[in-house]
């Protein structure tokens, strides 16, 4: 078929996988930003709590200025409120209304769909880190340490989050989603070594409390940023384990229905 000068014919077909990702990932980013739950969780309730504990002087945090001890727990507990809490509960209402159902039919492929709403958690993540970084500044935070380091713990904390969010959200129901993931959320936000420091919880407790991914991921931030340590090797080898299994159980017995 040939056309004439200046006309286009007609390509139908799925766009480029890039292309379908991008535009997924943005539109997940921008109904994360969108969401009042999500904004509650993922900045107004982390920044409520490094202004609060920072400046009263409710919680023993040891020797030095609180926002040292307090900034890279909020930092860890911004990564579970986005990757683990929030995408749990949006992913399971999705699923629950056909979203999930409908997506999975589209030329998107179901991994397409899930590193696009990676990315989504990624995009806000970044945008987390850098408003709760400003404000520990603006109340005196000095961090040490490598950047690298900090990096890489932010990274495999995501990836062992989202992988218990997907995994909650693609076996529970979505009312049984919501009420779950909020009471993990102030569960670890309790005893996960955000605010009250696990030597408080005694010997045992340490123990078993620094299992947790919320626990490594706080503790090895705080070693580097407060204490200017190298890589923490251990707070990232129990976050790897969580990531493989999280992930590994999510791709297993993730329901699209």
């Amino acid at each position: 078929m040939t056309t004439a000068p200046g006309t286009y014919a007609p390509r139908p077909g799925a766009a480029p996988l890039p292309r379908m990702i991008g535009a997924q990932a943005a539109l997940e980013t921008r109904m994360l930003l969108r969401n009042g739950e999500q904004l509650l969780l993922t900045v107004v309730i982390p920044t409520l709590l490094l202004v609060l504990f920072s400046a009263v002087d409710i919680v023993d945090t040891g020797s030095g200025k609180a926002v040292d001890f307090l900034a890279p727990g909020i930092l860890a507990l911004a990564v579970m409120s986005t990757a683990f809490t929030g995408q749990a509960i949006a992913t399971g209402f999705e699923r629950r209304y056909g979203v999930l159902k409908r997506l999975a039919s589209s030329p998107l492929p179901r991994w397409g769909l899930m590193t696009a709403k990676t990315a989504a958690v990624l995009v806000t993540e970044v945008l987390q880190v850098i408003l709760l970084t400003a404000i520990a500044f603006a109340l005196g935070w000095s961090p040490h340490g490598n950047p690298a380091s900090v990096l890489l713990l932010l990274i495999l904390g995501t990836a062992a989050f989202s992988g218990l969010g997907l995994l909650m959200a693609g076996t529970l129901k979505a009312e049984a989603t919501l009420a779950a993931a909020n009471l993990v959320f102030l569960l670890l936000l309790v005893g996960g070594g955000v605010i009250v420091p696990l030597e408080k919880f005694g010997s045992a407790g340490q123990h078993i409390l620094g299992l947790l991914p919320i626990s490594a991921l706080s503790d090895g931030l705080r070693d580097v940023l407060q204490h200017g340590a190298g890589m923490p090797w251990g707070d990232l080898a129990i976050l790897a384990v969580w990531a493989v299994v999280g992930l590994a159980a999510a791709g297993k017995f993730f329901r699209w229905e």
